[in-house]
This record gives structure tokens, C-alpha cells and sequence, in this order.
């Protein structure tokens, strides 16, 4: 037996060996679909042959992605060319080399917290909205909640019509990208939204990340927003090998 396989059950010995076309795997906590997708990882280097980094692993927190980077190692240092990341630093990533297609300058800054609430204070006051109807944090959630879902600036003024309240805000987030494009900016949502819409621009790039990420697999699937199956489904499409 392949010692990649040792201690598994039919089922996730199955899903090791499943390389090829999209696959779903279905357990609950703690029953080992991390150990799962490390396996898998090192099963497509030993067995498959895969140049290592044509893999990619996402997984949500920067804890979890350095922990299955230790996990996969350790069956196979070849695996160290993995790219193993989560979604947030897989953008930075491509945005660092491709933001210049969709306006931005690669040397783009990423606002925190506390820089949102200060330009949003600026904003609702510059649009002289009533700071008790228009909390900071309740906007930026709002706007956090579009981007998640793709929803552009010109798509909220869309929706808003002759609703009175969404029409402001549809004022607000507009403003709000305005400043932060001036500043060459971007907040963490943008990290995601962006990506997708130079993939969506500019298929020759989507191409080159295609051919570069043949194999994909997404820990903690069901985590995922509407941005994030997009970005995912884009990466995909070409090759369909895609673990999830």
C-alpha cells in the first residue's frame, strides 16, 4: 500500500487518489479533510508527477494555511513549492504583479480598520449625512457586504432608484472607492473584488494563472462568499481540477 494511504479509510483514500476533475468531500468536523487535502498534495507530486508548483491550496486564515504548509512538508519537502495560501494573500499576490491592468499601481497600499472608519467619518460628513442614521462601522459592513457579493458602485445606483436610503448610500460607497482609488488604495474586500474583475478584463492573464495553477483545492469550502467562488471558478474553469 502507498504509505500516503496508510490509516485511511475507503473514502479518503479515494479522495487522495481522485486527481483529476472537480471533487467534493463531504465530512464533518474533525473527521480529517485536511489531512485529506494534505495527502493529496504530496500524492500528486509522488504519484502524479505534478510540478509542485502547479498546486494551489486556499484556506481561509493565515494560521491554517501555515499549518498545512508544516503538515505537507512533512510528507514530502517538495511540497514547500506548493503555493499554499489563503484567498486574501493569493490577491495580493497577483495584484502586486497584474494591478496595473485594471488602473492601480502595483505599489498599492491596503487600508486597516481604523483607516475605513476615519475616511468613511470624512465622507458621511462631505455628503452631510446624519451621523446617527449613517454609522461608520454600519456602512463599511454594507459596503463590505456588496463587494463580497461583487456588487459594483454603478450596480447599487442601479438598485436604488427612488429608494431614499439606499440611493445615499449608494453615494457613500461610490465616494468611498473614489478616495481610495485617488490614494492608490485598496481595503481587504478590494483585495478579492479586484482580482476578479481583472480576471474578468483580461483573459490573457486569467490564461497565465490557469497554466500556472492546474490543480486546485479550497479547505473549508463552505466558508466561501459569492467573491470568492468567483475568483475560485475563474482559476478552474480551464482544467476543472478543482478539490473542494
Amino acid at each position: 500500500m502507498n504509505p500516503l494511504l496508510t490509516g485511511m479509510n475507503d473514502q479518503q483514500a479515494e479522495a487522495v487518489q481522485t486527481t483529476e476533475g472537480p471533487l467534493l468531500i463531504m465530512a464533518g468536523a474533525g473527521s480529517g479533510k485536511t489531512r485529506v487535502l494534505t495527502h493529496r498534495i504530496a500524492y500528486l507530486i509522488d504519484e502524479k508527477m505534478i510540478n509542485p508548483w502547479n498546486i494551489l491550496a486556499i484556506t481561509f486564515t493565515n494560521k491554517a494555511a501555515r499549518e498545512m504548509r508544516e503538515r505537507a512538508v512533512a510528507l514530502n519537502p517538495a511540497t514547500s513549492e506548493t503555493l499554499i495560501a489563503t484567498f486574501h494573500s493569493m490577491c495580493v499576490r497577483i495584484l502586486r504583479r497584474e494591478a496595473d491592468h485594471i488602473g492601480y499601481n502595483r505599489n498599492f497600499t491596503i487600508v486597516d480598520p481604523g483607516e475605513q472608519r476615519t475616511l468613511m467619518k470624512r465622507i458621511l460628513k462631505n455628503l452631510n449625512l446624519d451621523p446617527k442614521m449613517y454609522k461608520e462601522n454600519a456602512v463599511l459592513g454594507k459596503i463590505s457586504d456588496f463587494k463580497n457579493k461583487l456588487v459594483t458602485t454603478g450596480e447599487v445606483a442601479q438598485m436604488a432608484q427612488s429608494d431614499f436610503k439606499l440611493l445615499n448610500l449608494s453615494k457613500i460607497y461610490n465616494n468611498y472607492q473614489e478616495a481610495l482609488k485617488k490614494n492608490n488604495a485598496l481595503d481587504f474586500d478590494d483585495l478579492i473584488m479586484k482580482t476578479v474583475h481583472l480576471f474578468r478584463k483580461c483573459p490573457e492573464v486569467l490564461e497565465s494563472y490557469q497554466e500556472r495553477l492546474k490543480y486546485i483545492m479550497v479547505d473549508e469550502y463552505q466558508d466561501t462568499n459569492g467573491a470568492q467562488f468567483a475568483f475560485i471558478k475563474l482559476l478552474a474553469s480551464k482544467y476543472q481540477n478543482l478539490c473542494v
